[in-house]
């Protein structure tokens, strides 16, 4: 799955790095990229669209990731879990842009602060330097209340997947009235000011996370989200302010890790997390801190 580390990132000046991890990656909001580094980045992500899936018949290893994340979603939303499940499987999406398409660069992330005033606007949905944008309002509906994307460099994806339900469709977005505010700097800064970790996951969830499903709508308002490839980097901006809340009191909130688990216990960092066959299973305790382990990145710290 994974042929190599990718290109060493600048060592940090206040983060030092644990065990084996002594160059970690970098991971970058998607604008600072350059355009090569983004072209690389989008080639990559269609590569996994046409490379034949390991766990489902006649699908692809973009669809097997969807059809992973719809398989666990019950124990990783309104759980725990739901940093941590999510910190492995987009790390393991990336290992398999570089292991199986030659990706050169770390996950970038989608910064929506940046965008909160005018989010259908954002340069992530740019046809040209981005995902592709909305859809003309004059097409049949698809799914989710979404309809068929017909831009950007994904216009032509063909997905297997809709929740639980092998229904095959095109990429479907449906913009409606995003929720901005939750994607405020505000907004976020209250949820970092939290003082304990479940209030920390929750406010997240049910806020800024909220951001992508409740105003792009179709594929990603739905457990097989994944299916649009922009799940990635919101979910990578999520894994950021972890990192984020995490690094406010490194030295208890590395290990901090409380709230409900599935199916009615108390989490606890020797939970599983399931990755179904995608990669192996590991522990809650090995995803705790991004630069050990078998992970090997950071983000900035403003």
């Amino acid at each position: 799955m994974h042929s190599g580390e990718p290109p060493a990132a600048p060592a940090s000046p206040t983060l030092v790095p644990h065990k084996g991890c002594t160059s970690p990656d970098f991971r970058r909001e998607w604008r600072t990229l350059s355009k090569d580094e983004k072209v690389n980045y989008i080639d990559a992500v269609n590569c996994l669209a046409r490379t034949p899936g390991v766990l489902k018949n006649n699908c692809t290893l973009h669809d097997d990731f969807s059809w992973v994340h719809n398989r666990v979603a019950h124990a990783t939303h309104g759980k725990a879990a739901f940093f941590s499940w999510h910190r492995r499987f987009i790390s393991v999406y990336e290992r398999y842009l570089q292991g199986k398409c030659g990706y050169r660069g770390s996950l970038p992330y989608w910064d929506w602060t940046l965008d909160w005033e005018d989010l259908p606007n954002s340069p992530i949905f740019s046809k040209k330097t981005g995902f592709g944008g909305n859809v003309d309002p004059e097409s049949p509906i698809t799914v989710g209340g979404g309809r068929c994307v017909v831009d950007g460099p994904f216009s032509h994806l063909k997905l297997q997947y809709y929740g639980s339900h092998r229904r095959p469709h095109c990429l479907s977005r449906g913009f409606s009235d995003f929720p901005g505010r939750n994607a405020s700097p505000a907004v976020v800064e209250n949820v970092l000011a939290s003082e304990d970790y479940e209030t920390f996951f929750l406010a997240t969830e049910n806020g800024p996370h909220n951001v992508a499903p409740l105003g792009i709508k179709g594929d990603i308002d739905s457990f097989t989200a994944p299916n649009d490839p922009i799940f990635y980097l919101h979910h990578a901006q999520l894994d950021r302010l972890w990192f984020l809340w995490q690094m406010r009191r490194p030295k208890v909130r590395l290990g901090e890790y409380q709230g409900r688990a599935q199916p009615n216990g108390l989490a606890s960092l020797d939970e599983i997390l399931s990755m179904e066959g995608l990669a192996k299973d590991v522990k809650v305790s090995e995803v705790m801190d991004t630069q050990d382990n078998e992970l090997c990145y950071r983000y900035s710290l403003s």
